[in-house]
């Protein structure tokens, strides 16, 4: 199937040449579960996404981009909509809907006269909620097909939704395909091993698939003409499908890949230290489209930072990023989630637990069909620690991952990059959790965060519209 999606690819008419639509057209590219630095843009020194660094060159690589939640549903229904996943209801969960109620960038350019379409995954996993198809488009069963439908003086904003590198993988074949197993660099808070080495490798291959897969896409772009003045961005909506990953507020869940480029206004080979996030996209593409944001979004435009553009106060504000989580897999007695806040900046991320007696991977015994500590996907890395947790070698990483937390976590990132010593009571450190806890409170309030009410637990009260076993 695969095969025959890129030989239809290179079949594509050029019938986009001379387009009279002075307006971009938007070429949005998002992966299913890639962590940040795993590209050689950022120094991988195994996987390799030459499309991704492409990109990079032409136009924007960010150092510091963060999903708004670690999980598909509200990741993506941040992106669409422009705003802080508390915001949006039932869809600050994983298998929920998108409520009507909420703007979203596709119909906003589809009603300015843009052509829309989707390939793969769009929004979700969920169901539609009044719409006649997926939030983020009419779903194509290739660009190809899309691009058929496109006139020639009109402005298109596709999504090209992969669903690699999501699990689950064919073991060993990252080995396999010529990767070296002792090249890999385990993160901290997993366990070297060989297993856990090789699983990597694994995750490697569908990383450097869907980096292939959007190399074809950009082929085609180049033969349809419309190069110059497209918008391309790449990028992920979560972190790796790993222990400690996937559904958890350290960067190893929502510090993202992220490259964008756009030659008719964007110089090629610029690095961009400040933080965005994933809220960001959608008053980015209207404002490049000439479309005011809505009163809504808490997102930015990026536009400011991409052309050299922004204020020192706009930089100011771009020194600190919120992300957070609610429900993911329905894997707690009761379909509870855990939800927790989290505020990052260059120097120091302070996460808050709100429910602490809860365990943050799911319960450690069967709910419903998951398994236990079932927000951490199948796996040989989850299968390594789970089943050798009373192991010397292993127990730190169980604990790490599966054990409850505290309901405040804080971690010196000068010395602790990986996040696994919490200095949250330390008393050196009372200032800057003082100062973080504040922070964090204020963007709660002025975001109006239900959870501003300690008691409040709505999002608890909304229904799990998926079955745990299908591919979250």
């Amino acid at each position: 199937m695969r095969c025959l999606l890129l030989l239809s690819l290179l079949c594509v008419p050029m019938v986009f040449a001379g387009a009279a639509d002075p307006r971009p057209n938007i070429l949005f590219m998002i992966a299913d579960d890639w962590s940040f630095p795993h590209a050689s843009a950022y120094g991988d020194k195994v996987v390799k996404t030459p499309t991704f660094d492409a990109i990079a060159a032409g136009g924007a690589l960010f150092k510091h981009s963060y999903c708004a939640s670690p999980s598909c549903t509200p990741s993506r229904s941040a992106i669409l909509t422009g705003q802080a996943v508390h915001r949006l209801k039932n869809s600050g969960n994983l298998w929920s809907v998108l409520p009507t109620e909420y703007k979203i960038y596709p119909e906003l350019l589809q009603a300015a006269g843009y052509v829309t379409g989707l390939q793969q995954k769009g929004w979700g996993p969920g169901q539609l909620d009044g719409r006649k198809h997926n939030p983020a488009g009419p779903t194509f069963k290739t660009i190809k097909e899309f691009m058929e439908t496109v006139p020639a003086d009109k402005p298109f904003c596709f999504w090209y939704g992969s669903h690699d590198p999501h699990r689950p993988y064919n073991k060993g074949s990252g080995a396999a395909s010529g990767m070296k197993i002792e090249d890999v660099e385990v993160p901290p808070f997993l366990p070297d091993t060989p297993e856990v080495r090789s699983d990597i490798l694994d995750y490697y291959l569908e990383v450097q698939r869907f980096d292939r897969d959007c190399g074809e896409i950009l082929k085609l772009l180049e033969e349809s003409g419309r190069t110059g003045n497209t918008i391309v961005v790449m990028t992920s909506d979560n972190g790796m499908p790993f222990p400690r990953a996937k559904a958890n507020l350290y960067d190893s869940g929502t510090h993202m890949p992220l490259a964008i480029r756009w030659p008719a206004k964007i110089k090629g080979g610029q690095v961009i230290d400040s933080f965005v996030s994933h809220t960001d996209f959608a008053p980015t593409f209207l404002a490049a489209v000439g479309l005011p944001a809505e009163p809504d979004m808490t997102g930015r435009s990026l536009l400011p930072l991409m052309t050299g553009s922004a204020t020192a106060e706009e930089l100011r504000e771009r020194e600190t990023i919120f992300f957070e989580r609610e429900r993911h897999a329905n894997v707690r007695e009761g379909n509870l989630g855990y939800p927790s806040r989290a505020v990052r900046t260059s120097e120091f991320l302070y996460i808050r637990n709100l429910r602490p007696d809860r365990y943050p991977a799911g319960d450690p015994v069967l709910w419903h069909s998951v398994g236990p500590y079932g927000d951490i996907d199948a796996s040989p890395s989850k299968e390594l620690i789970t089943q050798k947790k009373q192991s010397p070698e292993i127990e730190k990483f169980f604990r790490l991952a599966c054990e409850k937390r505290p309901e405040e976590e804080l971690f010196d990132l000068r010395k602790d990059p990986a996040q696994i010593f919490n200095v949250a009571n330390d008393t050196q450190y009372a200032e800057t959790k003082k100062k973080l806890r504040s922070a964090l409170d204020k963007w709660m309030n002025s975001t109006q965060d239900p959870r501003t009410d300690p008691a409040n637990d709505v999002f608890d009260s909304y229904p799990y519209s998926g079955e745990p076993s299908r591919r979250k």
